[in-house]
């Protein structure tokens, strides 16, 4: 038996903004961009799917990682010194370069959103938008094991990216 995999396409519906224009120097994650301010620009077609989105305080985006080229499989993320598999860590060099990012939902404008906390490089194309719901994406009442990263959290805030996964 033979198994193939399908194609898969993308449209952007938007373009996210911020001040990261440079790969290097950027924060790593939401957590390093505290008060970072940027903004999405909708494709207009999209605009009425932002109908009752003003009463989140937070939003996930979702993105494509498009400066990436390639992956690799074995990685040393940016909080460490040892290569670990690309899955195990939030490495943009991944098979399909998608991100994710929990930002601050500041207001919407007609098709343009006001974020702060953001960790996303400017002219990034936006794949999705979904209201961050604490009930549904923070987990409670389980034990958490953070596997190699659970002595790292302390290094997130302050750490910055660097050329290592740019071609």
């Amino acid at each position: 038996m033979v198994l193939t995999m399908n194609s898969i396409a993308y449209n952007p519906i938007g373009t996210i903004y911020s001040p990261h224009k440079e790969l290097h120097g950027m924060p790593i994650q939401p957590v390093g961009a505290k008060g970072v301010k940027g903004r999405i620009e909708l494709n207009k077609e999209f605009e009425d799917g932002l109908k009752d989105l003003n009463g989140f305080s937070h939003i996930i985006l979702i993105y494509d990682l498009h400066l990436c080229n390639g992956h690799s499989l074995m990685v040393k993320p940016f909080l460490d010194k040892v290569e670990r598999g690309i899955f195990a860590t939030r490495a943009p060099k991944r098979p399909n370069p998608i991100g994710i990012s929990v930002v601050r939902l500041e207001k919407i404008e007609g098709n343009i959103l006001y974020i702060s906390n953001v960790d996303i490089h400017d002219g990034t194309p936006l794949l999705d938008i979904k209201p961050y719901i604490p009930d549904f994406d923070a987990t409670k009442g389980e034990e958490l094991m953070l596997g190699w990263y659970a002595d790292k959290h302390h290094e997130a805030e302050g750490k910055r990216s660097d050329k290592r996964f740019v071609d």
